[in-house]
Formats: structure tokens, sequence, C-alpha cells
């Protein structure tokens, strides 16, 4: 009796506890609970995108939900990002449907892909997909034996996801071989696309009561009166998405070299320049860790903005500053694209070539005025304003070049012309006074020597 009344206590407080708990938002939960996740995606297909969507799809698995609908605009993107995107949709336990919309949306080059790769592919009216003919980096035709190796690459993919998609492969085919592209109307009747829908909406219940493949098997989906959670990158993704472009990246590296050089040129004097400098290095790293970008290039940058220090602390003749301007350009060019491997239209990781001339010479220009400035102080040819003035009235003077009466003089470290007052004559190293400033010319005179007070004689 004992063992019978303590199996119906742990049946009841089970019982008890599931009521107390409700259903819980996970596997198990009914299927009106499950939501449908709409990922917004309107960009180029990059690194940043990639892990956009990556996350995403983490996230719905996470809340069991019933499907994945990205809503998809795009240029195209990289190569590489595509077919992590397109091992991602495959991996998915979610089925991932692509909704190329609203009206005037396109899944061009490499959305092409993403659109083929999907479970469902659905078209709002006036949107196109396909053009994804292999290109250079720099949007360019390649060369005949490469341009083929290429893009039989790509072709080979597109035929393999039709395939396993049961889509038709000549058609997807052609938008590689022949940069074919079609209207939503087009893509329906040839089986590219399953569906013309209006509306988010609409899509959503067409999905309702579908099976959908997913990398777990294929699935009934229950769209109607699913809530509906909607997915964009966050503040931190849309920061980095903004920083990976390639001409700021290339403008804040050289801010942030001339950030640091200006802290170096002032002594450390107010840190704001170099503290701004190396903010502007830190993004633009993390514009870098996006993009395919070459070391060749980041060292040529680095070595101008080194050249251009060394200009600044030891001018002249400009040859330093020339040589970094020069280093600047070629590291602008070859930063960013020039290495890369062919590419799908929509996708240009490159400075703009009337960008990184105008900005390296400016950048130059300013380190030549600063150090031009330096070397004048030095000789006595800068402006003196009246509280320099003031401040040097008084000041001990060493002579460097012999007064007769005009030479050279030391005063707090810095060289100035400077003339004897009385016409008298002084050798270096002789200590003097400075008594007033003329323009950039210091008057000087000889230090008086106090003599002993006599010592009077004592009373005897």
């Amino acid at each position: 009796m004992t063992i019978r009344r303590l199996l119906v206590a742990v049946c009841l407080t089970a019982g008890l506890t599931g009521l107390l708990l409700g259903p819980s938002r996970g596997a198990n939960a009914a299927p009106a609970d499950r939501p449908v996740v709409v990922v917004h995606f309107k960009t180029t297909i990059d690194e940043v995108g990639s892990r956009f969507l990556k996350e995403a799809l983490h996230h719905a698995a996470d809340e069991s939900a019933q499907v994945v609908v990205i809503q998809l605009d795009t240029p195209g993107g990289s190569v590489d990002s595509m077919r992590a995107i397109v091992s991602d949709i495959f991996d998915s336990p979610v089925p991932v449907v692509v909704w190329v919309g609203p009206s005037g949306a396109r899944a061009a080059s490499a959305g092409t892909f993403l659109g083929a790769a999907s479970s469902f592919l659905a078209m709002a009216p006036a949107t196109n997909i396909g053009a994804a003919a292999v290109v250079g980096t720099q949007g360019e035709n390649l060369p005949s034996t490469l341009a083929k190796k290429a893009t039989q690459d790509v072709a080979a993919l597109m035929r393999s996801i039709a395939k396993r998609r049961g889509r038709p492969v000549a058609a997807l085919e052609a938008t590689i071989l022949e940069a074919r592209a079609y209207s939503a109307e087009e893509a329906v009747r040839l089986g590219i696309a399953d569906a013309e829908v209006t509306s988010l909406s609409s899509l959503v219940t067409k999905l309702d009561g579908r099976t959908l493949a997913s990398g777990a098997g294929r699935k009934v989906v229950h769209t109607a009166g699913a809530p509906i959670e909607q997915v964009n990158m966050n503040f931190w993704q849309q920061l980095l998405k903004f920083l990976a472009d390639p001409n700021l990246v290339f403008l804040l590296l050289n801010l942030g070299g001339l950030g640091l050089i200006i802290e170096l040129w002032t002594g450390g004097q107010t840190w704001i320049p170099g503290s701004l400098g190396i903010i502007c290095l830190l993004a633009a790293f993390a514009g870098l860790s996006v993009l395919p970008f070459s070391w060749a290039g980041l060292a040529l940058i680095l070595v101008g903005i080194v050249f251009l220090g060394f200009e600044l602390h030891a001018p002249g003749g400009a040859f330093f500053g020339a040589t970094g301007t020069v280093s600047i350009i070629l590291g602008g060019i070859f930063l960013l694209g020039y290495f890369g491997g062919p590419g799908l239209p929509g996708y240009n990781p490159s400075v703009s070539y009337w960008f990184l001339v105008s900005l390296a010479i400016v950048v130059g220009l300013l380190v030549l005025l600063m150090a031009r400035e330096v070397h004048m102080s030095h000789h006595g040819k800068r402006y003196v304003s009246p509280l320099e003035t003031e401040a040097l009235v008084g000041a001990i003077a060493e002579v460097v070049t012999r007064l007769e009466p005009r030479g050279e003089v030391l005063v707090g470290g810095e060289s100035w012309q400077a003339e004897l007052e009385g016409g008298e004559t002084a050798e270096p190293g002789q200590r003097l006074k400075v008594v007033s400033v003329q323009g950039f010319r210091l008057i000087v005179e000889p230090l008086s020597e106090k003599k002993p007070a006599k010592s009077k004689p004592k009373k005897s």
C-alpha cells in the first residue's frame, strides 16, 4: 500500500507541475505557438551578411520556428560568403523560404544561389533574379582560360543546388553561362520560383500546410495564426557593415596615422590627436576584419605613414614626404581587391583610385607643411605671438655661431637668429640675455656681472 500511494503521489505531482508550468517554447510547443521568423536581408552578400544570416538561422532553431522567411533584396556579393550562406541554408533544421520582395527588389548575381537553395522561392511582382556571370575583382571581363575555370566552378555549384531542390538546371545554369536574368513571371513559368506573391502576409498564408525540406528532413509547416518575429541587423552588425566600406577603411587608416604623427610632433601635450588616431586605426582594423584585404597593401600604407613621420621630425628635401605619399597610394591600390580571385557582380571591395590619390596627396602636403613649420622655427622664420615674445624677454641665450654682431643663439632648445646690442661680438658658448624681439630676431646683451661689495676697514 505504501508503494502504491507513493506512485500516485508522484503522478499527481508531475501532473500539477505540468499544469502550472504550461506549454514551453521548444520542440514540444504547439504549432500555433512556434513563430515564423522573417529575416530582412537588404544588403550585399558579404562577410557581415553571412554572419547575420547564420545567427538568424541559429536563433530560429533555438525558437523551434515553423519556418524562416528571408526577405531578400541584394545586388549580389562575394562567392565565398554566398557559399557559406548556401551551406547554412541546407544545414538549417528549420525550413528556409526566400521571398524576393517587395516589388522592385532583386536577387541578382550571388542572390540567385540563395533563392535556388531555399526550400520555397517566392517573388513579388516587378522583381527579378539572375545575372550571375563571373567577373574580375574590379568588374572587368576575365581572360578566357581563367574565365572558363571560374565560370565552370560556380556553374557546377548551381547545378548541384538545382538538382537538390528540384529546380530547372538549364535555366539556372544560363544565369551564369549566359548572364540571363528572369522576371518574377518568367521565373515562375520556368519553375525557378515556386510562386508569385504580392506581400509577406500572403506568403505566410500560402505556406500553411506545405511540406518543406530542411536539414533535418522534410517538415509540414503550420503558419496560419503563427506569430511573426522580425529579425534585422542589430546596432553592432550595422556598425560593422558601415566600417567595412573600403573607402572609409582607407580614410580611417590615414587619419589614424596622421593623428599619431601630430601627437608626436606636439610632444604629447594634449593627447587628443593621438587618442583620435588610435580610435581611427581600431575602427579601420575592425572594417578590415570582414574584408578580403592584402597584408602587402596594409604594410605599404603603414610604411608610408612612418615615412611621413620621418619627414616631420627630420625635415629636408621632402624625400621622406614624397616616398611616404607614393607608398600610401600603392598601399591603397593593393589593399583590397587587387589580389582577389574572380567573383560575382555586385561586390567590388576596392578603394576608389581618385579617392586614394587625392587623400594621399592631401595627407602628404599637410605633413610637408608641418615639416616646413618645424624647419622654419629652427631658423627663426616663423610667426611669433605676443605671448611668446613676452616669454622670451629675459631668457638666457647661448651663442651657437659667433655674433658679429649678428649670428645664431639657442633659447629653450630652439635656434634663433640674434643680434648683439651695441654692435659688439660674442663667441660660441657665451651666455647672453634676451632684451627684446624684433620680428624674427632676438636682441641680446651680455649678462651683467655683479661686482662684490668692498669690505669696510675695521675700526681699531
